[in-house]
């Protein structure tokens, strides 16, 4: 798909203009969505929306993002630009469906290898508590390619808890996945606290200020927790190392004993900013101070 969006990009917006675009367009499901640079005008952005349209079957509606992500629920602001004027679809990735509404849940394809990674280390019988868990991607994945006892699937936002309903049923995983609507830090700490095995937290501006209330949901012996953040690093730093150390000095006080499993820069989110996940192996302290 890269060779022939770029080669459309050129043609219509010419080579150093298109290069603004490329990194910043996604397709999910049949919509195409493509984050606005600042050095284009939506009447620029429009044309090659509806290029695409017209020279790339699977592509049927195109949207421009004009916001970062924000807010409680982690949403953007959206311009319609080309061919149908709809914002849900259905996405598809490792086997599984998602039905999804770019403009009320948060949803990006470039978590897609995350998913499928975090899946291969659930070891059978395992309790998974999936924080902040959107339209459920993490949670199907894992219950479709391993092989846990009960995933949890958190989230606040009441859209993206009808989309995780849905996604549930339609792959079929409802002995599995027990989709949860509520505030993901109150929701561990208290209703699912001591049950854990594993647990994820996937929205790295609530990562550190939330990792108590996850520990807590950790079962007494303890388990592993992923922990994404996004990090700041100039030229010479290492993302993994700096995330590393917020979550080493977070966990001191929290934790009788830890220790960092494996960490990776999962994307790049602006310049020289990363989202970073570490997969940190964890026994909490009696009751984890908030």
């Amino acid at each position: 798909m890269g060779g022939i969006v770029r080669r459309i990009a050129r043609e219509v917006l010419g080579p150093e203009r298109a290069e603004l675009v490329w990194g910043r367009l996604d397709v999910v499901g049949d919509i195409a969505v493509v984050k606005k640079p600042p050095e284009l005008s939506l009447e620029e952005l429009g044309r090659l929306a509806r290029a695409l349209v017209e020279r790339l079957p699977y592509v049927r509606s195109v949207w421009a993002a004009v916001s970062p992500v924000e807010g409680e629920y982690r949403l953007r602001d959206y311009v319609h630009l080309a061919g149908e004027r709809r914002s849900l679809t259905l996405y598809r990735e490792h086997g599984c469906a998602f039905q999804v509404d770019i403009r009320r849940v948060f949803i990006t394809p470039r978590l897609s290898y995350e998913h499928a990674r975090v899946a291969s280390l659930v070891r059978p019988g395992e309790v998974v508590v999936n924080m902040y868990a959107g339209a459920g991607l993490f949670s199907v994945v894992i219950a479709k390619h391993a092989e846990p006892e009960r995933v949890y699937s958190i989230d606040i936002n009441p859209d993206a808890y009808e989309f995780m309903v849905r996604n549930v049923a339609i792959n079929k995983v409802g002995d599995k996945v027990v989709p949860v609507l509520g505030d993901a830090a109150r929701v561990a700490a208290e209703m699912l606290a001591g049950v854990a095995d594993r647990v994820l937290m996937p929205l790295p501006e609530l990562a550190l200020e939330h990792l108590p209330y996850a520990l807590r949901a950790l079962k007494p012996e303890g388990g592993v927790v992923h922990v994404y953040l996004h990090v700041g690093a100039t030229a010479g730093e290492d993302p993994v190392e700096k995330a590393w150390a917020a979550v080493e000095a977070r966990l001191r006080g929290l934790a009788s004993s830890f220790r960092l499993r494996a960490g990776r820069v999962v994307r790049m989110v602006g310049p020289r900013r990363y989202q970073v996940v570490l997969d940190v192996e964890v026994r909490p302290s009696t009751a984890p101070s908030f």
